[in-house]
């Protein structure tokens, strides 16, 4: 990796992209004296990093840490249901609190801080440096010394020459701020490695996206009704903004919602607000910083009675205040449908986050699916001069064969010109989950189509037990059916899970834990208004709408869910895509047709069964 330059990397999962990279990125940041941060979206592949980490150390001694937010570590916070729902914000004003009453000998103080003061830091230092701990076995270790956690790894960051963390450590920026304080250097003297960098465009446009919810009025509502209503202009009071806010909302479903979202008028918000309260623009950035201001003494007042210091005040005036002032080429703004309807302004272009990039000492951006490499390239913003590069799959090609048929579509035209075509669908996936008996995941487009699959009775059809990803279901929750769902793999079993969702992204089925996976439909992104405002942001911007906001991101959600089946030289799986327009992906996909989907199924594993026998 050159110097300040950048590489973007397609490889398979299980290919040794973690190693690898961590290696050429260590040789690169000791001969240049710098540090590595290691950025991961989830826990699981943060602590892959400190176990590959541990195999070089055994080469060449060298020292990494991985830490995660204060909701992880933090001891109150992991004992108090109320902290546990605090923003970082909040609880990072907490714990300055308590370690400052600490050391100035104040009661109301942290024990675990004050148990880290009397703690004698190079003998934790010594001992992290041997064993190299995950986050998960440092939590455990200060646990049993009765002290922080936290406070360890922001000690433990300073030293280490590797740290790998969320990606909000980087991209939000204040806790990037604090995160370069902790490791003692500048953005220059970092090398960023992104891990499943296939998630950051739309991980980026979401932590810069704000909104105005119909919960967030109500709650505003209750402090008002707590803490007072102060007038904030003449005859205008708290209550008034909340009541006139509520009444653009319903405004906005009524004229502008088309099934989930709808886009509105960019002005529509403040031309109604200063419409009710007879106000020029700049009377209602005054209004907003007011309610900043009454924010503020709420959140001072729960503070002192030993509450998180939260006020929903204060969002609404820093929501108004931030809409009033959004740049325009990067937002659009939305009303948003559902339990909780609210205005959104959703941000269109990651590079408002992503450019924080270019200040770093260089980058690796790697993932099982990034291709084309040139649109995630453009979508975060990375210098034309980018290095793209594709490292082939190192297993063995015919240990994984892609079926489809061409008598089925999931295609919203066709299944409604064909009434019979959900059908002829649902009885594929009962004839091969039936004839085949091993541990099938089966992989729907949305939510609505397996519950469509549910209701119709296919899960009772099937003669194997069928385990759901339901919606909104706990990490718990799912993690416990996911293992049900392995530990039954001797008789067969059969899963129903979403393309795009956790199990299809997040989770490794080694061996026999998946075998089979039935791919129903092309996860094409749904047509909402907020899809169409970013088809047509691409489009102006590259010419390349279709490619860049659907065809790209359906192709990566099919890969990622083929790509269960093989994560290892030895394992054999095959996938059936149950829709004709798969063919579209044939330069990326080694596509078989079938009209015996069953009999070809079962005769490809009597081959492997035999290949590997022989």
């Amino acid at each position: 990796m050159l110097d300040q330059g950048h590489l973007v990397l397609e490889s398979g999962t299980g290919s040794g992209k973690t190693v690898c990279a961590l290696a050429g990125a260590l040789q690169a940041a000791l001969a240049r004296g710098k540090k590595v941060l290691y950025l991961t979206r989830t826990n699981s592949q943060e602590k892959q990093v400190i176990l590959e980490l541990r195999k070089i150390n055994e080469k060449a001694p060298i020292f990494g840490v991985a830490i995660q937010g204060r909701q992880g570590t933090c001891p109150l916070v992991r004992r108090d249901k109320e902290m546990s729902a605090g923003t970082p914000e909040e609880l990072s004003r907490v714990c300055r609190d308590k370690r400052r009453r600490v050391l100035e000998d104040r009661p109301g103080g942290c024990r675990f801080f004050k148990g880290l003061q009397e703690l004698d830091m190079n003998q934790l230092l010594d001992h992290c440096r041997s064993t190299l701990p995950t986050a998960e076995e440092l939590i455990d270790h200060c646990d049993s010394l009765n002290i922080c956690p936290h406070e360890v790894m922001k000690e433990l960051v300073k030293e280490a020459r590797v740290v790998a963390a969320p990606y909000a450590y980087f991209f939000m920026p204040f806790i990037r701020n604090s995160l370069m304080d902790w490791m003692d250097c500048s953005m220059e003297d970092v090398l960023i490695i992104v891990d499943e960098a296939h998630n950051l465009p739309d991980y980026t446009r979401e932590i810069e996206s704000f909104q105005l919810s119909r919960y967030m009025l109500d709650m505003v509502i209750k402090e008002v009704e707590e803490f007072g209503d102060p007038e904030l202009a003449k005859g205008v009071r708290v209550h008034d903004v909340c009541e006139a806010c509520s009444l653009v909302l319903d405004e906005a479903l009524r004229d502008y919602l088309i099934d989930e979202d709808g886009l509105i008028p960019p002005s529509f918000l403040e031309e109604n607000l200063m419409s009710a309260f007879t106000a020029s623009s700049r009377s209602l950035m005054a209004m907003s910083k007011l309610l900043m201001e009454q924010g503020e003494i709420i959140r001072e007042s729960r503070f002192s009675q030993g509450r998180l210091p939260r006020s929903l005040t204060y969002s609404l005036g820093a929501f108004l205040s931030y809409w009033l002032t959004l740049d325009e080429d990067c937002f659009v703004k939305l009303v948003m449908g559902g339990d909780n309807p609210c205005l959104k302004a959703y941000c269109i272009d990651p590079v408002v986050t992503t450019s924080s990039l270019l200040g770093c000492g260089g980058s690796v951006h790697m993932s099982g699916t990034l291709v084309p490499l040139n649109e995630y390239r453009d979508s975060i913003g990375l210098p034309l001069e980018t290095c793209l590069m594709i490292v082939p799959t190192p297993f063995p090609k015919e240990n994984r064969r892609v079926f489809y048929v061409e008598d089925v579509s999931t295609k919203y035209e066709e299944m409604q010109s064909s009434p019979d075509m959900v059908a002829a669908i649902e009885d594929h996936v009962v004839q091969v989950c039936n004839g085949v008996r091993r541990n099938t995941v089966v992989f729907f487009p949305s939510y609505s189509l397996m519950d469509r699959f549910v209701n119709d009775g296919v899960s009772r059809r099937i003669s194997r037990r069928v385990h759901l990803e339901e919606r909104g279901m706990a990490q718990m929750e799912l993690m416990d059916v996911v293992t049900r769902f392995k530990e039954g793999r001797i008789e067969g079993q059969v899963l129903f899970a979403v393309m795009g969702g956790r199990i299809s992204e997040g989770i490794d089925f080694p061996e026999d834990e998946l075998e089979l996976a039935i791919v129903i439909g092309i996860p094409y992104p749904r047509p909402t208004a907020r899809q169409r405002a970013l088809l047509h942001y691409y489009e102006l911007r590259f010419r390349k709408g279709w490619e860049y906001t659907v065809k790209g991101p359906a192709i990566r959600k099919l890969q990622q869910a083929i790509g269960r089946l093989i994560r290892t030289e030895s394992d054999v799986g095959a996938a059936l895509v149950l829709d004709r327009r798969i063919t579209q992906f044939s330069d990326r996909l080694d596509l078989v047709s079938t009209e015996r989907p069953l009999q070809d199924i079962q005769q490809f594993f009597r081959e492997r069964e035999g290949s590997k026998g022989s």
